[in-house]
């Protein structure tokens, strides 16, 4: 049996069982929704949400919380990479950054974003690390991330706190550092554009946040602590 009969066969599977609604699963698990889990009824196999929250967990990490708005995160953004230029000699410093540089370095060819189909989230996730490479993007900002991000669940009074939360908030703002493949062909008004951009959900954003977090681990609530310290220190 070949490898694409297989896939074939699994894919058919799924679907069956993804039509076969049990009544065990009748309700969401979000506090307040009254809808039932998708393995309740005809549309999937997930046992804990509903549609719209399942959406909802595959883009902001949480079932409940959206991601942080721009406006919002940008302050501590600026703060922790004020920070890390301001301490770029720290011994812990410099292996986060170069951790990330490594990132990039082992990540792979770089692959056009209108491409990307059949590839899976891991390997989605390296061709993600090879853009911010070809775009040249600094990798103190992709630890600035991290860094605004522990900051802001630090500073909000009613924060989701477990991992996978924050590592889709980082990967979210990484993401955006260099997405999307952009060509131009012609001169003048009869030129013709093409803008591709991947989509920023799922467990691609659960790879880029792990690998972020990995590469920071050693130090980021220390760090960032700091790095708070000093924004409030500028602010004054």
């Amino acid at each position: 049996m070949t490898s694409l009969t297989r896939r074939r066969e699994r894919k058919a599977e799924v679907t069956a069982r993804a039509g076969e609604p049990s009544s065990m699963f009748s309700r969401c698990r979000v506090i307040g929704c009254s809808k039932p889990a998708r393995a309740g009824t005809e549309d999937g196999l997930d046992t804990r949400f509903c549609r719209s929250h399942a959406d909802h967990y595959a883009r902001h990490g949480s079932p409940y919380k959206c991601s942080y708005a721009a406006k919002e995160i940008a302050p501590y953004r600026k703060a922790a990479l004020a920070w890390l230029v301001a301490n770029h000699e720290d011994q812990w410093v410099r292996n986060a950054v170069d951790r990330v540089a490594t990132l990039y370095r082992v990540a792979g060819p770089h692959v056009e974003a209108f491409r990307l189909r059949g590839m899976s989230p891991e390997e989605r996730a390296n061709v993600a690390w090879a853009r911010l490479r070809k775009a040249a993007v600094d990798p103190r900002r992709v630890v600035a991330a991290w860094l605004a991000v522990e900051m802001i669940v630090r500073d909000d009074p009613q924060p989701e706190t477990k991992v996978e939360f924050k590592r889709v908030q980082a990967a979210k703002l990484v993401h955006k550092m260099a997405s999307g493949t952009h060509k131009r062909w012609g001169v003048g008004s009869s030129a013709t554009e093409m803008h591709v951009y991947p989509r920023s959900r799922g467990r691609v954003l659960r790879h880029i946040g792990q690998a972020m977090q990995e590469a920071q681990s050693f130090w980021s609530h220390t760090m960032s602590y700091l790095a708070s310290i000093h924004a409030r220190q500028r602010a004054e």
